[in-house]
């Protein structure tokens, strides 16, 4: 019979005007994988900050028992002591340093301050051995895949005997097969008697691995779910998170597609630091007015780079190609002179490049159409207020103020707030690069519908993202991408997942 290793009981966290968490209590057995889902700002991370020390003790109610034991934990340092490490949604990994002196940063297998590498390289490779990773421990960081680097981060989390493992949102970022790996990992790592807290909105995911799931709504437990007792849907899980059944998960919505209205041809793009290697070859893309157009593919096919080097040349070295919109050719070879020529791109990663994290919601709003809130080249601000005050209306973003910083707001009240920063620069075509990435059903729900809205009002949307049933739910017709080139377009009735996968296999058949 399993035994609970790890209790947490009435946790209480309150943050200036809002109670994160309502005496939530927790446990954990040995042996066991523990989802925790919920919306976006339910209070997961929250809570798992409170056990990994991140809040430290004193600065919520409750108590924390780990065998048996009350911990205080004052920091992060204390609870990985006792092997509780959590492995944060950004990866905390320094793109500069190698894959071995990442692993044990801050925990240097050294001896009167000088660091033994060779130990350190041994140790490394059987770290990297057990996570099912076959690279050379002196790779740097930035020369891996995402997908990679989750698997670093775990292998670090290994090199401190950990015995409970908190993800969160681990295979937010990861493509279908990178995400079985690392589930299938944890699954590994279960039998060595490590368990696992995983927090993640890909219920799929969920349903697969996790022997007992806990459902938080607005910083209370709402249920725990044994999966081996109990009748487990996903249905019944959103049911649990949102408080409302959700029949459809994408909105309706009758599409009015009109003429064409932006157009890129022969897009040719080579990697930044390999400039033999193309990343975008001789792309060609046309969307129309009111027409949402997907561009599917796995990991590293080549759209995130397609998309910033469309918007300013912001990706990739030696660019050709030409930019049509409304069938005239334009410029686009700054960021300043695609906006001015009403194209906007919304990153995959809000958080370096869609928002200034430190500042308020007023702030970010207006920052890309200063313009319009200026008079004389001089801010007013009793219009950026309004403006600010519009779009948390328009867009229902859940905060105490427009003067809350974002960094405060939950991931999908910020990415609400991303969106509403590129309407407000009133562009004509919006490029969506993974727009729902790490958000919840229902946060995904009310994107996809003011995605809808802009549709309805004739702006041309191109839809980047890697969840296929996101890409058949929501456009219009869909190109399919693979290792920097177009290798087929389909119309929304004859797209499915078998297809599109299809077309790749087939792609990279031709190309070998």
């Amino acid at each position: 019979m399993t035994k609970t290793i790890l209790e947490m009981r009435m946790i209480t966290k309150t943050f200036p005007g809002v109670k994160a968490l309502s005496d939530v209590s927790f446990e954990i057995k040995s042996d066991e994988i523990h989802a925790l889902v919920g919306e976006n700002g339910a209070g997961k991370s929250t809570l798992m900050k409170v056990l990994s020390g991140v809040y430290p003790h004193g600065t919520y109610d409750g108590q924390i028992l780990y065998e048996g034991e009350e911990c205080q934990f004052r920091d992060i340092k204390q609870s990985e002591e006792k092997g509780i490490v959590i492995i944060h949604q950004e990866l905390a990994l320094v793109p500069y340093l190698s894959i071995a002196e990442n692993i044990f940063l801050g925990n240097e297998t050294a001896r009167g301050g000088i660091i033994n590498w060779n130990t350190t390289i041994a140790k490394t490779r059987q770290l990297l051995q057990k996570v099912g990773l076959d690279e050379n421990p002196n790779t740097l960081i930035k020369d891996i895949g995402v997908g990679k680097q989750q698997l670093v981060e775990i292998a670090k989390a290994l090199s401190k005997d950990v015995k409970v493992l908190i993800l969160d949102e681990p295979t937010a970022a990861l493509n279908e097969t990178d995400s079985d790996n690392l589930l299938k990992l944890l699954l590994e790592l279960k039998k060595q008697g490590i368990s696992s807290v995983l927090i993640s909105h890909k219920l799929n995911e969920v349903v697969k691995v996790a022997n007992v799931i806990t459902i938080i709504r607005d910083g209370a437990v709402i249920e725990t779910l044994d999966v081996q007792k109990d009748d487990i849907s996903e249905d019944r899980i959103i049911r649990g998170m949102v408080g409302r059944d959700m029949t459809h998960r994408f909105p309706a919505r009758t599409p009015k597609i009109g003429e064409v209205i932006f157009e890129v041809q022969d897009w040719t793009a080579y990697h930044p630091l390999n400039e033999e290697r193309k990343i975008s070859d001789q792309v060609a893309i046309k969307v129309r007015a009111g027409e949402i157009v997907g561009i599917a593919g796995l990991m590293g096919a080549g759209r995130t780079e397609l998309a910033m080097g469309i918007f300013g040349h912001s990706y990739g070295k030696r660019i050709s190609g030409k930019v049509f919109k409304n069938g005239q050719k334009i410029d686009t070879s700054s960021v300043d002179k695609a906006i001015k020529h009403g194209i906007a791109y919304v990153s995959e990663d809000r958080k370096n490049y869609g928002l200034v994290l430190a500042n308020d919601i007023k702030f970010n709003v207006t920052l890309a159409n200063l313009e319009d809130v200026s008079k004389g080249g001089v801010l007013d601000d009793n219009k950026e207020i309004s403006v600010a005050h519009e779009y948390c209306k328009r867009f229902s973003i859940k905060t105490p103020g427009i003067f809350q910083k974002t960094v405060n707001l939950s991931g999908g009240n910020q990415q609400k707030v991303v969106l509403s920063k590129w309407i407000f620069s009133q562009p004509d075509v919006l490029i969506l690069d993974e727009p729902t990435r790490g958000i919840d059903v229902g946060a995904k729900y009310e994107i996809y519908g003011i995605i809808n809205e802009l549709a309805a009002a004739g702006k041309a949307v191109i839809f980047i993202s890697s969840e296929m049933p996101e890409i058949l739910g929501m456009c219009d017709r869909i190109y399919v991408m693979d290792e920097g080139r177009m290798c087929a377009e389909l119309n929304r009735e004859e797209a499915s997942q078998e297809i599109i996968m299809k077309a790749i296999l087939s792609s990279r058949g031709r190309a070998s």
